[in-house]
């Protein structure tokens, strides 16, 4: 190992002391974070929402190492205005429509804000109390609010916790599920447990399974069709099951969902239920997206069943002002997860959990560390209350109705499958093609591929606008556009506009 001293180094060097949180500097700096992000919220609807930068245009803007020296933040912050702001996809402009939003608020930042400056790490009840005991008491008013079972909350037999996402969420409910059957049938059969899901469901219970050690064979995307709206069929379940049953499988785990990500459709809980309680599997019910509308009455329905299912989750991030991340996970069982996810080092143990009076929420995620996400939640849940959070749902839900009514009276377009919350799937209609398409003088039918190679290309042309941003979806061969209403901060305008974009680069399209 070479000298520490060196030609180009000073053999004598005076420090000086730094205190990265001085208040007064932190006061100083946080307002001028504060006054930076409310500009941005003010006038993000003026940049294009779709990124318009090339792979790998940051490097040339920034320094090949670290500075050596410090920089001031108002250095910074110019450099997050002139580089990184044109390097972002807008997910909060108003013109957002992509994929499912992740929802923002006053309440939802300034909950974050704090838990930031708290800086806890709650991995059991002692390392602070009032992380655990409000994250047990915040689940439970929404549990509430969403008229879960009791068998769901801490005030019945069951109990919730804040995960990241649902990723996290499903792999620890899978591996309770996974063990709980391994304990029974012995942990050499491990080879034959099986987990369904359909066609639609979100690809994150495929990468659970494969975590969880689920053979890649033994996962069951089940085909589902337009005639049942994209929602998973009990008799199409059950004869899986049957089949796999008669190879010497094993069923171990369901996942049921409110919402697909592709269609928003919903699959029918309480049949589901009765045929996975036929086989003793667990039944998850995924409703990241769908599960915040269920707050309303009108929308509660959709989850009718529930009772019959071991566990449900849905995304706070997504749909319910609470920023990234934020995923309600309930369980009937607590004692599942916690026999699977426990570890009891010497060094956390305590008075405290050894009396077993106490929630350790370490024994209820993957990792030991987490974040003091109650808080953010708990400031959402107070500053808006249940009138506030409905009216805001509801609100997205009639401006997606909005757009559905446009589309509806454009006979080039079609309404691919019947909307149930705020999202509208929709693609130009292989007739409007054929109108435009002739051979050797005569007209030409349009295909399938043609007609999706048409709807991709006015996708593709709507979003490098950077006027709105929307996703697409791919159901039974169809390729279908998606506007999803959800962002914060969207008006009825904001719709209208965006239809008016529809439809110019349509009139592109259908021309060329």
């Amino acid at each position: 190992m070479g000298s520490l001293k060196s030609d180009h180094m000073p053999i004598h060097t005076s420090s000086h002391n730094i205190n990265p949180l001085d208040p007064e500097e932190f006061r100083r700096q946080g307002h001028m974070i504060i006054d930076f992000l409310a500009d941005y919220y003010r006038d993000v609807e003026k940049y294009p929402v779709l990124s318009q930068v090339k792979p790998g245009y940051l490097r040339k803007f920034l320094p090949e190492s670290t500075p050596h020296n410090p920089e001031p933040i108002e250095t910074i912050l110019q450099d997050v205005q002139e580089h990184i702001v044109p390097g972002l996809t807008h997910w909060q402009s108003p013109n957002f429509f992509a994929y499912f939003q992740c929802t923002s608020s006053i309440a939802g930042f300034l909950g974050e804000m704090l838990s930031t400056g708290f800086n806890v790490v709650g991995f059991n009840w002692i390392a602070s109390p009032a992380a655990t005991e409000l994250e047990t008491i915040v689940v439970d008013w929404l549990g509430e609010m969403l008229e879960l079972p009791k068998s769901f909350l801490f005030s019945g037999n069951g109990g919730g916790v804040l995960q990241g996402t649902t990723c996290e969420a499903v792999l620890c409910t899978m591996i309770a599920a996974r063990d709980q059957m391994l304990s029974q049938i012995g942990r050499e059969n491990l080879i034959k447990l099986v987990v369904y899901a359909s066609d639609q469901t979100h690809s994150a219970i495929q990468k659970a399974a494969q975590i969880a050690g689920i053979h890649p064979m033994n996962f069951r995307a089940i085909k589902t069709s337009k005639s049942t709206s994209y929602a998973l069929s009990p008799d199409s379940l059950r004869a899986q099951i049957c089949e796999d049953v008669e190879a010497g499988l094993v069923p171990l785990f369901l996942c049921a969902t409110v919402g697909t990500t592709a269609t928003a459709a919903i699959d029918p809980l309480e049949s589901l239920c009765a045929v996975a309680k036929d086989y003793g599997m667990w039944v998850h019910v995924d409703a990241a997206y769908a599960g915040s509308a269920c707050i309303c009455p009108e929308f509660r329905h959709f989850i009718d069943g529930v009772e019959g299912a071991n566990s449900f989750s849905l995304n706070a991030h997504k749909w319910f002002l609470t920023s990234l991340d934020c995923c309600c996970l309930w369980v009937k069982d607590p004692s599942a997860l916690i026999k699977s996810l426990s570890t009891n080092p010497e060094f956390l143990r305590n008075k405290a959990s050894d009396s077993k009076q106490v929630v350790d929420y370490k024994d209820w995620q993957i990792t030991l560390s987490r974040r003091f996400r109650s808080l953010k939640l708990w400031f959402v849940l107070r500053s808006y209350g249940v009138a506030k959070l409905r009216s805001f749902i509801r609100n997205h839900v009639k401006m997606a109705n909005l757009f559905e009514g446009f589309v509806a009276m454009d006979k080039r377009f079609e309404i691919v499958v019947p909307i149930n919350f705020a999202m509208v799937c929709f693609r130009i209609l292989p007739s409007a093609l054929s109108e435009t398409v002739y051979k050797n003088g005569k007209l030409d039918i349009v295909s399938e591929e043609l007609a999706n190679e048409a709807n991709r290309k006015l996708l593709e042309s709507i979003n490098m606008s950077g006027c709105v941003f929307m996703t697409h979806a791919v159901v039974e061969g169809v390729y279908v556009i998606r506007f999803a209403v959800g962002a914060t901060i969207v008006e009825e305008r904001h719709v209208i506009s965006a239809w008016k974009v529809v439809q110019e680069h349509a009139n592109v399209i259908l021309s060329n």
